[in-house]
């Protein structure tokens, strides 16, 4: 049975798409039910907090974040179910899609559903709930249009994913100012969003990493991979796209980061991938109409990492 926020699919109800509040709340719902762990590990620009879950006993983890950029809260429908999905049967101590769930005993997955949540919200909702003298202020940054679906930057018009510190120098294509898209900052990890993203992968040191974007349905993996490292990481890519169907990247040997998983693959020399889930959509979010196919694809792939990480990290 497919569940998000509560809407049972096979009853062919609509789905809702995950504002902040709504997965705020059902992230509290979840924890009381299956005595997660919740904690606030920052906050955005505006004050919003920034939460993680953590689902597993285990104290080795991986970690999975979802959107990163404002567009792409289709991430946090995924991810919302996963932490679901797999806490009912870890709970019940029941097989998921033929999947024991000891794995997490021994391997944790911690959550971050939604790193951008300002930038979530000015898609969502538009720029009516701020200020009328900054209102102006994101009219320019959203290049003169009155809509915002096609906003991708946090709430200071940084985009999240050319915030870290590799590669962030050699950055192509950046706009020279705060914008709807493509603006790098003025220094790596200015973005309080980017700051708590490291803060927290420096405290829980996880074994892999997992970053959800859209659109493409294309697996990113590389990012000047250690020599030694590259058919173990591979190999868990393999899986992945096995599970998904989708497309393997296999980037210039030039390629630019300034990325989560490029920050993460230089600092921790530890695997992580970049998932773009639905088929391509240009500059907008992915419509709902895509989501049961896209979780479909991708309810497996928390419990695959976690077992390569204790297949390749603990035996």
């Amino acid at each position: 049975m497919l569940v998000f926020l509560g809407i049972n699919q096979s009853h062919g109800e609509a789905v809702e798409r995950y504002t902040y509040e709504s997965m705020k709340n059902e992230l509290f719902n979840l924890a009381e039910t299956y005595q997660l762990e919740l904690k606030t590990i920052g906050h955005s620009e505006f004050g919003r907090e920034l939460l993680a879950v953590k689902v597993g006993h285990g104290n080795h983890s991986i970690f999975i974040s979802g959107s990163t950029h404002g567009r792409e809260w289709l991430t946090t429908h995924i991810i919302m179910n996963m932490i679901e999905e797999y806490a009912k049967a870890y709970d019940h101590k029941k097989l998921l899609y033929g999947n024991s769930l000891e794995v997490l005993d021994q391997i944790s997955i911690w959550f971050v559903p939604m790193v951008n949540p300002d930038g979530v919200t000015i898609q969502q909702e538009g720029i009516k709930g701020l200020p009328f003298f900054l209102q102006e202020v994101y009219f320019d940054m959203n290049k003169g249009r009155k809509g915002f679906s096609r906003w991708k930057a946090n709430g200071l018009g940084v985009d999240l994913n050319r915030q870290y510190p590799a590669g962030w120098e050699r950055i192509k294509g950046n706009q020279n100012y705060a914008s709807y898209s493509r603006y790098k900052g003025q220094k790596p990890l200015e973005a309080k969003e980017a700051k708590a993203l490291v803060s927290f992968t420096e405290q829980i040191q996880p074994l892999i990493a997992a970053s959800y974007h859209t659109s493409g349905q294309m697996i990113y993996w590389y990012y000047f991979n250690e020599l030694e490292h590259l058919f173990r990481d591979y190999q868990m890519i393999e899986q992945v796209a096995n599970a998904t169907g989708y497309e393997i990247s296999y980037p210039p040997a030039n390629a630019v980061g300034g990325g989560y998983t490029d920050w993460f693959i230089q600092r921790y020399k530890r695997p992580a991938l970049t998932i773009e889930v639905s088929p391509p959509y240009y500059e907008t979010s992915p419509p709902l109409s895509v989501l049961e196919e896209e979780w479909e694809r991708n309810k497996e792939v928390g419990l695959i990492l976690a077992e390569y990480a204790e297949s390749e990290f603990l035996k």
